[in-house]
């Protein structure tokens, strides 16, 4: 805990005085808006850009009105695709219900702050030149390297949400700021040169005041997922080969410690963002909690994420014998309880408990434990699916849910793996590595999934890891790429999007197809199920973002994506 709050109370402290506006003194000998000419004039003004174009990462949603809100985008973008649901009437629903326009918040923030975080890194890289005699050369070329990597990171961002942007690659004046975007394939390009250049001049591993910042391998495996994106199996199959050669990650034994404070340190996590208390925290357990530990059920799981999982067989629930529609939540694959808190569930001391004539529950946190009254059947704003998600919830935040410092995962080992996997799959390049990798995620001491046996075919085994994915890193920021890149969002992104049954259970199990997406028209008493919403995609424009009006508005050269 030690290393995180260091380098997040420096980056919290600098960036304080040198951009928030300080007063006095200090403000007369560097402006709040540092230019070329003061920067960079020694070692430490250097380690103060660079660790700016890193808080810019930091990107969480905005308030819109809803109070402290600081939910950091990677985990609240899963609520813009088929396994979660906002309840805030706002702009992060628009987009998952498929009611999006051009002047929508969260696509306008997003685009915003993530070319402020580019123009934070292509600043540092015109003017680093000035050290070149004042620093060791091996800080100089790493610099470079990671400021070339945090800005390949953020295009990547860009390029999975709006396809091709404008490619911006050094500081822009007024008169040259009309920029017309490249394509695709020009940035997916760009983004894996960027990474094979720092890579070179990364190190394996940074000193540990220096978590969180980029290393060889954080670099290997962001090109590993971009070229995935992109379909360049080849290279990312290579990429991620290269990222297992450094025989530097492993995964971690327990998959639930993985986002607690228990994990924080493991081997598994390759980047991740840094939090400290009094200096950037972040509201997540707040938003994703049940009422009675503190929480307000912002961002939930539908009911189809839930029946999802399968059972401890391998088999899909309408598939396993092991599956009881009376005790639906026992058998099934640990990733469900890991990731989902069910009714039965204890969490942060109380009994979880969503069937709505179940008016008293079990508080644990007092000896002996009482029955206290169930606000999860009452308060009108509790869970609207039955359930809640339980990643990045640490009973360490009992006290203060607003304010986590629990660090957010970036990239783990366990995507390397799977992307590795769904690359040679793709590739038609079949072979007992593509199992074993597979396997290492599904065999997970804690997870201890069936192994999947030799002589399965390309569909089968696609099959296999888009479900994979799907278990192993929700609410993690990839299921949106995910269902895009497959092609299966105009197929999951429409129709009634449920929630449980409030006062029952589903009398059989819905069919599930090969990308373990439920279908409950063969469900008997599916009209008893609580619909969240109604769901519209159009294949023809939902698969990018648009870009917000105002860029296209004043950037007179940017095109706006289809049918926007």
């Amino acid at each position: 805990m030690i290393n995180k709050k260091i380098i997040a109370a420096f980056i919290g402290c600098v960036f304080i005085a040198l951009i928030a506006g300080c007063k006095g003194e200090y403000l007369e000998k560097i402006p709040s808006n540092p230019s070329s000419a003061t920067f960079y004039s020694n070692q430490d003004e250097l380690q103060i850009g660079l660790l700016g174009c890193y808080s810019q990462l930091n990107y969480q949603e905005q308030n819109y009105g809803l109070g402290n809100l600081r939910v950091p985008w990677h985990v609240f973008i899963d609520a813009t695709t088929d396994i979660c649901w906002d309840r805030t009437n706002g702009a992060l629903q628009d987009i998952g219900k498929g009611t999006i326009d051009a002047n929508n918040g969260v696509v306008l923030v997003k685009f915003r702050e993530t070319y402020k975080g580019i123009a934070r890194c292509n600043f540092l890289l015109d003017n680093i030149s000035k050290l070149k005699d004042k620093v060791s050369a091996t800080v100089y070329n790493q610099s470079i390297a990671e400021a070339r990597f945090i800005r390949a990171l953020n295009y990547s961002y860009l390029l999975t949400l709006f396809g091709g942007v404008p490619l911006v690659t050094t500081t822009l004046t007024i008169n040259d700021s009309q920029v017309p975007k490249s394509t695709k394939a020009e940035i997916a390009d760009f983004i894996i040169a960027e990474m094979d250049a720092a890579a070179k001049d990364l190190p394996l591993n940074q000193a540990i005041i220096n978590d969180g910042r980029a290393t060889k391998g954080a670099a290997l495996a962001i090109k590993a997922r971009t070229a995935l994106y992109n379909e360049k199996w080849d290279v990312a199959a290579q990429a991620a080969k290269a990222v297992m050669d450094l025989n530097k990650y492993a995964l971690h034994t327990n998959y639930a410690d993985l986002f607690k404070y228990a994990g924080e340190s493991s081997k598994e996590i390759i980047l991740s963002l840094q939090y400290a208390k009094n200096v950037n925290t972040h509201t997540t357990p707040r938003y994703l909690l049940p009422r009675l530990p503190g929480g307000v059920c912002d961002k939930v799981p539908f009911q189809s994420f839930i029946d999802s999982y399968e059972c401890t067989d391998g088999l899909s629930i309408d598939k396993s014998p092991l599956f009881n529609p009376l005790k639906p939540f026992l058998n099934r694959d640990p990733r469900l309880s890991f990731t989902c808190g069910v009714p039965g569930d204890r969490l942060f001391g109380y009994q979880f408990e969503t069937h709505k004539d179940s008016l008293l529950i079990w508080n644990y946190n007092v000896t002996p434990a009482v029955r206290i009254a169930n606000t999860e059947a009452t308060h009108a704003f509790a869970s609207f699916t039955g359930y809640v998600f339980r990643k990045y919830c640490d009973e360490t935040d009992k006290a203060d849910v607003q304010n986590s410092e629990m660090n957010i995962i970036l990239i783990r080992y366990a995507e390397v793996l799977l992307t590795y996997a769904e690359a040679k799959i793709e590739a038609n390049q079949i072979d007992q590595s593509v199992y074993d990798a597979i396997n290492l995620v599904r065999r997970r001491a804690t997870v201890n999934m069936p192994a999947i046996t030799t002589g399965k075919s390309q569909a089968e085994l696609r099959s296999i890891v888009r479900k994979e994915r799907k278990y192993e890193f929700a609410m993690e920021g990839l299921r949106l790429a995910d269902i895009r890149r497959w092609k299966i969002a105009e197929q999951v992104m429409v129709g009634n999007a449920y929630g449980r049954i409030p006062k029952g259970l589903l009398a059989n199990a819905p069919v599930v197809d090969a990308n373990g997406t439920p279908s409950y028209t063969n469900v008997t008493n599916r009209t008893d199920m609580r619909v969240i919403e109604v769901k519209l995609f159009n294949k023809e424009r939902d698969y990018l973002w648009p870009f917000p009006a105002i860029e296209v508005l004043t950037n007179k050269k940017l095109v706006q994506n289809p049918n926007y």
